[in-house]
């Protein structure tokens, strides 16, 4: 089975593209129309550390319009930002 390739908004770049919408509605549409594997994969990584940097309940239903609203961002805003009060792990090398 041949890869489908997509322009990535994210990465500027031609890349395999998603498997299926990552979320239903328009909005995972979206992204399974213009964003990489590669690019959602950063986006992962990215909202792990906002959940664990802002110690959000994943079952609350508010969890929800917080995902939703960063990777808006992340994709087709302002980038994602980090919180202010991050400060990245130093590594031991």
């Amino acid at each position: 089975m041949q890869q489908r390739i997509v322009h990535c908004v994210k990465l500027n770049k031609d890349l395999p593209g998603l498997d299926k919408p990552p979320i239903p509605g328009d909005l995972g549409q979206k992204i399974y129309d213009n964003i990489s594997k590669e690019a959602f994969k950063m986006f992962l990584e990215y909202f792990k550390m906002i959940i664990n940097e802002y110690r959000i309940d994943l079952n609350s239903q508010e969890s929800d319009k917080i995902f939703e609203q960063h990777i808006k961002d992340y994709f087709f805003g302002g980038g994602g930002k980090l919180p202010e009060e991050y400060v990245p792990l130093k590594s031991d090398r």
